[in-house]
């Protein structure tokens, strides 16, 4: 069983207006957007062990599509649900790459996912590196999702990434 990497308190920053929260519409799809493609950067690593399987992918693409109004929170969240089902009978790197993807397609439903989805990318860097270059892997892909981030969501992702590095295994530390 994978470990909860949500905080025991919500934040309010990643609950939408709607809900009591200050998070925008505009601001939960750059979430989304973001979560997607550091999950996205590492779905290789999923598909070149289980190439027949499109559950990650299409979570990936559900949430996409989602941020762009096309389908429901309801329909990325199922996809997300699958694409961690995928990921639980594998693992390694592959494992932690389905698990990326699932948490990009569940942040239509919760935005904290998001840090899941990058904090699973990055482990899922560490387990394909080479014998001694773990530590060094993490830290680029760390450095990449970073230079992604669209500067709307910048510094609240950041200010997570420091609230909650501690239960996402330490991997933003870099």
């Amino acid at each position: 069983m994978e470990p909860v990497i949500l905080p025991k308190e919500r934040d309010p920053r990643f609950i939408t207006v709607r809900r009591g929260g200050t998070l925008t519409d505009s601001d939960h799809q750059l979430l989304a957007v973001w979560a997607a493609a550091c999950a996205e950067h590492v779905l290789y690593l999923f598909e070149s062990v289980q190439p027949s399987d499109p559950r990650p992918r299409h979570a990936i693409e559900q949430i996409r599509a989602w941020s762009r109004g096309e389908i429901t929170m309801s329909q990325s969240r199922s996809a997300g649900g699958h694409a961690m089902a995928a990921a639980r009978v594998m693992s390694g790197a592959a494992r932690h790459a389905a698990f990326a993807a699932g948490q990009a397609g569940v942040v239509a439903h919760v935005a904290a996912h998001e840090l899941g989805a990058a904090a699973y990318a990055i482990k899922a860097a560490r387990a394909a590196a080479p014998a001694g270059e773990a530590e060094a892997a993490a830290r680029l892909e760390c450095r990449w999702q970073r230079e992604q981030l669209p500067d709307a969501i910048r510094e609240l992702v950041l200010d997570d990434q420091r609230l909650r590095n501690d239960i996402c295994w330490s991997v933003f530390d870099g």
